[in-house]
């Protein structure tokens, strides 16, 4: 039995011991609610008070009153305990904003080369005169790019400001989460030059060739240490949902990634089988673990208010975990690969429902009322917007894996469609509400211009809906054209082009809210707009806001 089978065959096995123990739990209590554990990302006093960085001070006044409930007092937040969250804010400050700074980099430069390649699909012989601006050369470095460089970036930063948050105690390490951010960017700009240069290892999400990929293994593994010892020394009895979902991705991408690639071991069928057991994981238990660890904490945060089921989070939790490991099988439907191992895939991907109908469910429990908070906050929009497009994407996803729907969508552009709803429309609009809410409390700055913030989103979401609906439709004339034996096969390629021009169309106001977004960044670097009246992340002063960027 070949290395491949025995991997999804332990990965199986490992799923089912853990649904047994999950059953086991929650006959000991596990379901029964825990309101303190869903108030622990809150101090004393702080619940009902709105928190959106990302506003001004009048722009943070109207967004309580917005929130205000009829007979409901606000208390002042603790200050001893908002001591602790400034310790643990300044701990991880640097580190972060490396992170952040490495993401905009890398966004830019996937971006450009997303609507490169988007615009050769209809433009065949535009920028042909050089190697790397062909299509497969510049395609791959748009996914590299935007996967490694940009998300992956994105989401470290994410998860080192939030975990000592939620723990109450300051980053252990940030010097060796320094060291693995250097190494981890070091092998994304080797290997994006390396598949410029036409050396790759041929894998879809595995291009980087393995001696440039061992430099990103070791930065994972230098950033998980101090995360682990930052765990182990919180000063929280009840660890809050988002901390499960961030520690299990960063455990789970440095595994995927290292398995995947060694040298020498996945060849032939089993390779493809290890290639698809990879790419869906990387957006199943990386993408989508930071992503809806990010919502837990971002969105009660912003409408002060804790999350209406602790115990529906946890469930979803679990369950991702179960579930999502086989999913990526349904990308080799009809290939030369063990029926079972197909239809295991199929299941596993129906049973995906169950974390997402647990989100959605507590999501709109704990936005119910508060659904108007949208107009006055934009991190907020930044948020719910992803989370429905967190529902949206894996219900398509679902579906997706019936073998019916996956005769038509197979090798389209349907899938690329698919793709982007989660990867852009869910997990991007969840980064960058992350970073609007962060970043002031990293630079002790406000942003320049909340307008902006809103142009970004408008620009960004207008973008991946034209993008999504055109690509969605022509995928499935594509598809439908492929299978009619009638039918010539460059009539199924004809029938694309209109739709690839509109995705051109929706790439390229995705490509300006970019630029806005990265240009508005650097503007709060460079330190235009008006200064923060908070505690002072890069500077000796001690203070601590009590209103507005605690």
């Amino acid at each position: 039995m070949d290395s491949a089978i025995l991997s999804l065959l332990g990965a199986f096995l490992l799923s089912i011991t853990g649904l047994f123990v999950f059953i086991w739990s929650m006959r000991k209590g596990l379901l029964v609610e825990n309101p303190r554990a869903a108030s622990v990302i809150f101090v004393r006093g702080e619940i009902g008070k709105v928190d959106d960085p990302a506003l001004q001070e009048a722009g943070q006044v109207r967004l309580q009153a917005a929130a205000a409930e009829r007979g409901s007092d606000l208390h002042v937040a603790d200050p001893d305990e908002l001591q602790h969250r400034v310790a643990a804010d300044r701990s991880s400050a640097f580190p972060v904003f490396m992170f952040i700074a490495f993401a905009c980099l890398w966004l830019v430069v996937g971006s450009l080369a997303g609507l490169t390649s988007s615009l050769k699909l209809h433009m065949p012989d535009w920028l042909v005169g050089e190697a790397w601006l062909t299509f497969g050369r510049i395609r791959t470095i748009h996914l590299n790019a935007v996967l490694y460089g940009w998300i992956t970036n994105a989401a470290l930063g994410v998860i080192v400001w939030v975990l000592p948050r939620l723990l109450r105690t300051p980053l252990v390490g940030a010097m060796w989460v320094m060291v693995g951010g250097a190494l981890l960017n070091t092998g994304i700009a080797s290997g994006i030059g390396a598949i410029g240069a036409g050396w790759t290892d041929g894998m879809e999400y595995l291009e980087i060739p393995w001696q440039i990929g061992i430099f990103i293994a070791a930065g994972f593994i230098c950033i998980v240490g101090p995360v682990l010892f930052t765990l182990v020394n919180r000063k929280v009895e009840s660890l809050y949902v988002s901390v499960w979902y961030m520690v299990a991705a960063l455990l789970w991408i440095t595994l995927l990634f290292v398995v995947a690639k060694l040298p020498g071991v996945h060849t032939g069928v089993q390779q493809a089988t290890t290639n698809w057991w990879y790419g869906h994981n990387v957006l199943g238990l990386w993408f989508t673990p930071i992503s809806v660890g990010s919502i837990y904490y971002f969105l009660p945060k912003i409408i002060g208010r804790p999350v209406r089921s602790y115990n529906l989070s946890i469930l979803g939790f679990w369950t991702l975990a179960f579930f999502y490991g086989q999913v990526g099988g349904h990308h080799l439907i009809g290939g030369p690969i063990p029926g079972w191992l197909t239809t295991l895939s199929i299941v596993q991907s129906m049973m995906m429902i169950i974390p997402v109908v647990a989100f959605t469910i507590n999501m709109a429990g704990t936005m119910w009322g508060r659904m108007h908070l949208a107009l006055h906050s934009p991190t907020l929009r930044f948020m719910m917007f992803g989370g429905l497009m967190y529902m949206l994407s894996s219900l398509q996803g679902s579906l997706e894996a019936l073998r019916s729907v996956n005769q038509v969508t197979h090798f389209t552009h349907f899938t690329v469609a698919h793709a982007h709803l989660g990867a852009y429309a869910f997990v991007t609009m969840v980064l960058f509400g992350a970073i609007y809410f962060m970043m002031p409390r990293v630079l002790n700055w406000e942003w320049p211009s909340p307008r902006l913030i809103s142009l970004q989103f408008w620009l960004a979401a207008i973008g991946i809906g034209t993008y999504f609906v055109g690509l969605t439709i022509g995928g499935w004339l594509q598809g439908l054209a492929m299978l009619d034996a009638s039918r010539p096969f460059m009539e199924s390629v004809a029938v694309t082009i209109p739709y690839l021009q509109w995705r051109s169309v929706g790439g390229s106001l995705m490509v300006l809210s970019h630029l806005i977004f990265v240009g508005h960044f650097l503007a709060m670097v460079l330190r235009f707009g008006p200064a923060r009246t908070g505690a002072a992340l890069f500077s000796p002063r001690l203070t601590t806001e009590l209103v507005h960027g605690k």
